[in-house]
């Protein structure tokens, strides 16, 4: 790390944005928490990890999705299955989206990102860390397909409202 890199360095209003963002999904995890087999869905989080990536990007939507699964998994609303779903899903939202720069390739992004991938990924670490020897390679698919098509639309449709109004615009929020 440089000299050049402080706190200093990064934007105020994306670190506010990311705090609120955390909160949101740990305010909720109480709340919007249903569960679907072993897994505890939260639309909630797909909601965030699509709205980060578009509006904070890539880096600070995965570390968004490790925070919020971190502090669930920490008070017990949520579990070891949350850090793979949430942060592919959110990379793989972020990551789409600054390529493509479509609101849609976020959506996409995420939902084949948490849904296939870590749902096969969630698969693992039930095995290896949960002692889960019967699940199968994609048990998790399906529920992680329910939780993030539901927070991931909704976030999408929010997104089209805040570009219509002209409060997001190429990606940064304008208040």
């Amino acid at each position: 790390m440089n000299s050049q890199t402080t706190a200093a360095h990064i934007p105020t209003k994306k670190l506010v944005l990311s705090a609120l963002f955390i909160a949101l999904g740990v305010a909720t995890s109480t709340l919007l928490v249903f569960p679907i087999g072993a897994s505890k869905c939260a639309p909630v989080q797909h909601f965030i990890n699509v709205m980060s990536a578009v509006v904070l990007g890539p880096w600070y939507a995965v570390v968004n999705a490790f925070l919020i699964s971190l502090i669930r998994f920490m008070m017990g609303t949520g579990s070891l299955l949350a850090f793979p779903g949430s942060m592919i899903g959110a990379a793989l939202a972020g990551i789409l989206y600054v390529i493509f720069k479509k609101d849609i390739a976020a959506f996409v992004g995420e939902v084949f990102g948490t849904s296939v991938l870590g749902g096969i990924c969630a698969f693992f670490v039930a095995k290896l860390f949960m002692s889960n020897d019967t699940a199968a390679m994609f048990s998790y698919v399906l529920p992680f397909f329910v939780s993030t098509i539901v927070g991931s639309a909704i976030a999408y449709i929010i997104i089209k409202q805040l570009r219509l109004m002209k409060i997001l615009k190429d990606g940064k929020i304008n208040l």
